[in-house]
């Protein structure tokens, strides 16, 4: 039984400050904002280890909007292939770039209400590219790490991306909104794993509920 459910919250979040440090930072690979825009659409449905493979040669090859929004679909296509759903990607990418080009001058939004109006961006990938890109917290990004564990912790009972994010939201000082990501997503990456999770060698294998303490 959780009784405070914002310190409990505070607990996690120091135990995983003291555990991971307090230098994490976007696993994905950029060099602006665009680029993040990028590789976090590749990253639907695609590890992070996977999309930095492909942008480091896409990014060689594509180094402004203006050879994004005037790409050959099917080239580009077949440059992120691997990333799968590849040619839905590849067509919001190129729309995305003439969008920012055409209607903000080539300047990524940082606001997630201009963010989710761009082909191939929700709240999670908004939240990233603010977080990442402008050090903004509007939101708290929400993928399959979160997901998973944010229910481990029992923080939510949801499934549902949004309602795990206003969740949270509800539990997480805003301060924290962008390093709890991190926090949580390194934790699933090396320790807490989908299919293996490691609960002896997990920082929070005092105070997980999900964990049988018998």
């Amino acid at each position: 039984m959780i009784n405070n459910k914002n310190n409990y919250v505070l607990k996690i979040i120091n135990i995983l400050k003291k555990h991971f440090g307090t230098k994490l930072k976007c696993a994905l690979n950029f060099s602006n904002p665009f680029e993040l825009l990028v590789a976090v659409i590749l990253s639907a449905q695609c590890t992070d280890e996977r999309v930095n493979k492909i942008t480091k040669e896409l990014f060689n090859k594509y180094r402004t909007i203006d050879d994004y929004a005037n790409a050959n679909i099917l080239e580009l296509a077949e440059d992120i292939r691997s990333a799968g759903f590849f040619r839905n990607k590849a067509k919001n990418i190129i729309k995305s770039a003439n969008l920012i080009r055409d209607l903000r001058g080539g300047i990524v939004p940082n606001n997630i209400h201009e963010l989710i109006k761009l082909p191939g961006v929700a709240r999670k990938t908004a939240n990233v590219v603010l977080g990442s890109a402008y050090g903004k917290s509007e939101g708290i990004a929400v993928d399959t790490h979160v997901i998973r564990i944010a229910n481990l912790l029992k923080l939510t009972k949801s499934d549902n991306p949004v309602k795990i994010e206003r969740d949270l939201m509800e539990l997480v000082p805003k301060r924290c909104w962008i390093d709890f990501s991190f926090y949580i997503q390194s934790l699933g990456r090396t320790i807490c794993k989908a299919r293996k999770p490691n609960h002896s060698g997990c920082p929070l294998n005092k105070i997980c509920p999900s964990i049988n303490k018998n």
